[in-house]
């Protein structure tokens, strides 16, 4: 499923309007990731949006 684990971020939907205005439907995917992290001195895999391993990276 193209959810975040750890913030719950998932797909928008939307409207694409080109020049014409005319309305068609869309789907903007989030780049899920899957990473490993060291939680409670071990590693776990988990998939992440870039922006929370961007987060993790800094901490």
């Amino acid at each position: 499923m193209a959810k975040c684990q750890r913030c719950g971020k998932g797909p928008q939907f939307g409207n694409n309007r080109p020049w014409s205005k005319k309305a068609t439907r869309h789907k903007w995917k989030i780049n899920i990731q899957k990473v490993k992290i060291l939680e409670d001195d071990r590693l776990i895999s988990r998939r992440l949006c870039t922006s929370c391993i961007r987060t993790l990276s800094k901490a």
